[in-house]
């Protein structure tokens, strides 16, 4: 009877193990590290020269997309982009430096805390989405910047709620997702962007002229 009990407590260690080991690996690329981030900043010599952030890009029109910002992109931010405002899909706490050069630059940040798809039960909801692109979509926050961390996952799957707005393909949505995640794609972040059900956001957005969304 010990001998049982013993397996079963050693079954279950092996499980919490194997579930720690798990939620660290889907993890990694989420979470906010400010030792990295902090490292990773740079010193800048040349007022002429402008960083743009990891993993950015014009989504369409005046919205884009990032890895989290460092200090040496604010003046890309301002002076290319001339940014209004930031997206941030995290609710790890903001940086105090970037929240002082925020405000200095007249950019406000607007956080809409996404937890990323994982097994067994996390999915990102449609009503998280439609906040997030109620956010997006108003032309008075753009130019706007959307970000979690490395500007993959959750960036990534808002980005493809917004492209099926704009009523694209799902193997287009899914190539674009793909090109930006690699090399860890997630199915649960695509499938995601399948079961999303756009008609709240497109009949809200819709009715205060958001929509449809102009590349220029």
């Amino acid at each position: 009877m010990e001998e049982e009990e013993n397996d079963e407590e050693e079954d279950d260690k092996v499980v919490k193990e194997n579930d720690d080991e798990e939620i660290f690996e889907e993890d990694l690329d989420d979470k906010f590290n400010s030792e990295e981030h902090e490292l990773k900043n740079l010193t800048l010599t040349d007022n002429e020269l402008f960083y743009p952030p990891e993993n950015f890009s014009n989504v369409i029109g005046n919205i884009y997309r990032s890895s989290f910002p460092r200090t040496e992109n604010l003046s890309f931010f301002k002076k290319k982009l001339k940014l209004k405002s930031i997206l941030v899909m995290l609710s790890d706490e903001y940086p105090q430096d970037l929240l002082q050069q925020y405000a200095e630059n007249n950019i406000t940040l607007f956080t809409c805390p996404i937890q990323g798809n994982k097994e067994p039960f996390i999915n990102i909801q449609d009503e998280t989405i439609n906040k997030a692109l109620k956010i997006i979509l108003n032309p008075e926050n753009q130019p706007i910047l959307i970000h979690c961390n490395k500007g993959k996952h959750r960036t990534g799957t808002i980005v493809g709620c917004i492209r099926k707005l704009q009523n694209w393909s799902l193997t287009m949505i899914f190539d674009e997702y793909r090109r930006f995640a690699f090399p860890k794609a997630r199915g649960l972040d695509q499938q995601c962007i399948e079961m999303f059900q756009p008609k709240e956001i497109d009949e809200y957005a819709t009715e205060k002229s958001w929509l449809p969304l102009n590349w220029s």
